[in-house]
C-alpha cells in the first residue's frame, strides 16, 4: 500500500509538468499531375511534388512566461518518396528545419539551428497565395542568393509583436567551409561567408506589409511587400532589388490577386524582371492562373496554368505547365 501511495504521489507531482509540454506530429502532402513543356523540348506528362513535408514541433512552459520550443521538418518528394534537399547534401534528412528556441511573449525569443530565410517569407512567399510558392507555379524570378547556405548554422532574435510589427534578425555562420560551385557563383567567395538576414512584418486589420534584406558576401537583396484584404478580394505584390558586385543590378516585381466565393478561390499573379544579377543577361516574365476548391480546412483540390517567358534566345529557360492536384494537411 505504501508503494502504491508513493507512486500515486509522484504521478500527482509529475502531472502538471507533463501538462505543460506538448509535441505535435504534422505534415502536408501536395501532389499534381502536370503537362509540362521546357524550351524547345516536347511536352511531357509529369507527376509533380509541391514541397510536401513531415514535421515534429513542441513547446515546454518553463514558468514565468518563459517557453522552450523546437521544430524538426523533413522535406520529401511525394511522387517518389525521396528526400527534397533544397540544394543541401543528399544526406540532409531535416532539410526544411531543425531548431531550438527559448523566449517569452514580452521580450521575444532566441532561435538556434536551421530554417528558411525570414526575408523570403516576409516578401515573395507572403503574396504567393495560390499554392504557397511551391512546385512549378512557385516564383521563379525572386532573388534567393544561395538558398541552401542561407538556411543553416543560424542564430536569430525574434521580437515580440508590437503595434502590428514583428522583426526577425538572423546571422548564419559561414564556419569557414569551402563554398560549392553554386555558392561561389552567387556570393563570389572561396568559403561560405557569414550571411545576414532581416525580416520585418506588419499585420494590422486588412493591411499586411513586409520588408526583407539579405547579405551573402558580394550578393545582397532587399524587397518591400504589401497586401490588402477587401472582403472577398485580396491583392498585393512585392518589389525587389538584387545587387551583385561587378554585375548589373536586377529589379524584380510581382503582383497577385485572389477572389474568394464560398469554398472557391480564383487566383492570378504576374511577375517580371530585368536583366542583371544572378539571373543573367536577359530578362523574364512569369504569370499564373489558378483555381482552388477547399473540400475542408485541411484538404483542397486545385488546378493552374503557369508560364515563364525567358528573353534569352532559343527559348532557353522557357517553361509552361498545366496542372491539377490535391493538397492535404494533417
Amino acid at each position: 500500500m505504501k508503494k502504491i501511495a508513493l507512486v500515486a504521489a509522484l504521478a500527482a507531482v509529475a502531472a502538471p509538468a507533463f501538462a505543460q509540454s506538448s509535441v505535435t506530429l504534422w505534415g502536408r502532402i501536395n501532389t499534381t499531375v502536370e503537362s509540362q513543356k521546357e524550351g524547345n523540348q516536347d511536352r511531357k506528362a509529369v507527376l509533380q511534388n509541391n514541397s510536401s513535408r513531415l514535421g515534429l514541433k513542441g513547446t515546454e512552459d518553463l514558468g514565468g512566461g518563459l517557453k522552450a520550443s523546437f521544430a524538426l521538418e523533413h522535406g520529401f518528394n511525394s511522387d517518389t518518396g525521396t528526400v527534397q534537399t533544397f540544394g543541401a547534401p543528399a544526406s540532409t534528412f531535416w532539410s526544411r528545419a531543425s531548431y531550438v528556441e527559448l523566449g517569452t511573449a514580452d521580450t521575444g525569443s532566441i532561435r538556434l539551428g536551421k530554417w528558411f530565410p525570414g526575408s523570403y517569407f516576409a516578401t515573395a512567399d507572403y503574396v504567393s497565395m495560390h499554392n504557397h510558392d511551391t512546385g512549378t507555379s512557385s516564383d521563379a524570378l525572386y532573388a534567393f542568393g544561395n538558398f541552401a547556405s542561407a538556411t543553416q548554422n543560424k542564430v536569430a532574435y525574434f521580437s515580440p509583436t508590437i503595434s502590428g510589427f514583428q522583426v526577425e534578425l538572423a546571422v548564419s555562420a559561414g564556419e569557414g567551409t569551402a563554398a560549392t560551385a553554386a555558392e561561389r557563383a552567387v556570393h563570389q567567395r572561396a568559403v561560405t561567408p557569414r550571411i545576414i538576414d532581416v525580416a520585418v512584418n506588419y499585420d494590422q486589420g486588412p493591411l499586411h506589409g513586409g520588408f526583407g534584406y539579405q547579405k551573402q558576401g558580394d550578393f545582397s537583396q532587399y524587397a518591400l511587400r504589401g497586401l490588402y484584404e477587401m472582403g472577398p478580394f485580396v491583392f498585393g505584390g512585392y518589389a525587389q532589388r538584387e545587387e551583385v558586385t561587378g554585375r548589373k543590378s536586377r529589379d524584380i516585381g510581382r503582383i497577385s490577386a485572389m477572389y474568394v466565393v464560398g469554398a472557391q478561390e480564383f487566383h492570378i499573379n504576374v511577375g517580371g524582371t530585368k536583366s542583371g544579377g544572378t539571373f543573367g543577361n536577359t530578362g523574364a516574365s512569369q504569370y499564373t492562373l489558378g483555381y482552388n476548391y477547399n473540400l475542408s480546412k485541411r484538404t483542397k483540390i486545385y488546378g493552374f496554368y503557369t508560364a515563364i517567358d525567358n528573353k534569352a534566345p532559343g527559348k532557353v529557360g522557357d517553361f509552361s505547365s498545366l496542372a491539377a492536384g490535391i493538397r492535404h494537411n494533417f
